[in-house]
């Protein structure tokens, strides 16, 4: 089994999920279990500096071996899973020399993953995969990303005479619910920019996310006995349902892609005297970002007038923006993290937008340009996900030559 596998197998056992609306960070204390032993590892590897934070941030340094005035460069990974779906016991399958049918995850429950549902899996016809049982999902979002930036750096602590510049380590709690940075320390990390190690199939890496926004939207209703409510009631469950009619149906998720952004009602609760709607609201372009928040506040104007001005009352929190506004002034981070794929036979990288957010992308508005690289990682957040070993071992070399052509690069 490779170094990278072993990791993986041992972060996956851990329960990390992080939780919505949490009051504190990290949203769910088990993270801190998972962090221990990160902490542990790196500080048995050799690597300085390594530390936790009360907020559960995880940072370490792999000191220069080469004199260079080069940038500092910096790989981060989560160690939260969604909250969409359980990551408790997670019991991995491996499957060796994958033969392009149907995968059994679970006999007992009938759960399969099918390359007819999955085209993905095509890609991988003989080589070896690691999947779920089918009862959670994997974790590889982003515990392979973990596994990869440590194999990384045992690597690097092994083999001192490698000449490299300074590389920094961060690993964060709560990027899933949108909080993976809300305390993490950029200027005593000490990175002059970085790579979040959060992506898909080897081969990708992105620059450009979403602008991301909450948008909240109270239905105050009236109930009266149904026998007498003739004229009196005003049905909030109804009311709401109009809203979302008035929404565009074409801009819902399962009908976008690329850079099309959409309306994501992902939360219904209430009665007919109050209820609750909650949408994430997503797109590229920073124009059309806001008119889409607009958009809620006028159907709520609307609605208003129809059924009484306090009725309808949206409110909109921004998350993160496009990292892409940041990273453009330093392109050459794609330009050097596009010659180590072509020197692992990656001659163009797939660069494609990211249809939702990174540590990256906000990272990126606090003063650190941080673009994505891949894991090796599909389907997260569900019972299908799966991770192919060969990606996570060609990920690890990907990380092992981009930090050495740091030394090369010089410091503006």
């Amino acid at each position: 089994m490779s170094k990278v596998v072993d990791n993986f197998l041992k972060y996956i056992a851990f329960d990390t999920q992080s939780a919505e609306d949490a009051a504190s960070v990290p949203s769910t204390e088990k993270q801190f279990a998972l962090a221990k032993l990160l902490v542990e590892q790196l500080k048995a590897l050799g690597v300085k500096d390594v530390s936790m934070s009360e907020h559960c941030y995880v940072y370490g340094t792999i000191p220069a071996t080469a004199e260079t005035d080069c940038p500092v460069v910096g790989f981060l990974a989560h160690m939260d899973t969604s909250p969409d779906f359980s990551d408790e016991n997670t019991r991995p399958q491996l499957i060796q020399n994958y033969n392009g049918g149907d995968i059994i995850l679970n006999k007992n429950l009938g759960i399969k993953m099918s390359p007819e549902v999955f085209p993905a899996l095509k890609n991988y016809v003989g080589k070896d995969l690691i999947t779920t049982d089918g009862t959670s999902l994997l974790g590889g979002d982003d515990k392979a990303g973990i596994a990869e930036i440590m194999t990384m750096a045992e690597y690097f602590m092994a083999h001192p005479e490698i000449p490299h510049g300074t590389i920094k380590i961060a690993f964060t709690p709560d990027e899933e619910v949108g909080h993976g940075v809300d305390f993490f320390d950029v200027p005593g990390w000490g990175a002059d920019v970085a790579y979040t190690v959060d992506g898909g199939a080897f081969g990708e890496m992105e620059y450009e996310t979403f602008n991301a926004a909450s948008m909240s939207v109270t239905i105050h209703g009236q109930n009266i006995h149904p026998g007498s409510a003739k004229g009196k009631m005003k049905n909030a469950i109804l009311i709401g349902l109009e809203f979302q009619s008035m929404l565009p149906e074409a801009e819902k998720p399962q009908y976008t892609e690329m850079y099309e952004g959409f309306y994501h009602l992902n939360g219904i609760s209430g009665n007919v005297e109050e209820t609750v709607l909650k949408y994430i609201v997503r797109d590229h372009d920073k124009e059309i970002f806001e008119s889409r928040k607009a958009m809620g506040h006028t159907i709520a104007d609307f609605l208003n007038k129809k059924y009484g001005e306090g009725t309808v009352v949206v409110e909109t929190s921004d998350t993160y923006y496009n990292m892409a506004e940041k990273i453009r002034p330093h392109m050459y981070l794609m330009d050097i993290a596009a010659e180590a794929f072509k020197e692992l036979g990656v001659d163009t990288p797939n660069v494609r937008p990211v249809r939702g957010g990174t540590d990256g992308s906000r990272l990126s508005y606090m003063g650190l340009p941080c673009p994505n690289l891949c894991t090796g990682d599909h389907n997260a957040h569900g019972k299908y996900e799966f991770v192919c070993i060969q990606s996570m071992e060609q990920t690890v070399e990907l990380l092992i030559r981009i930090a050495e052509k740091f030394k090369d690069v010089k410091k503006a």
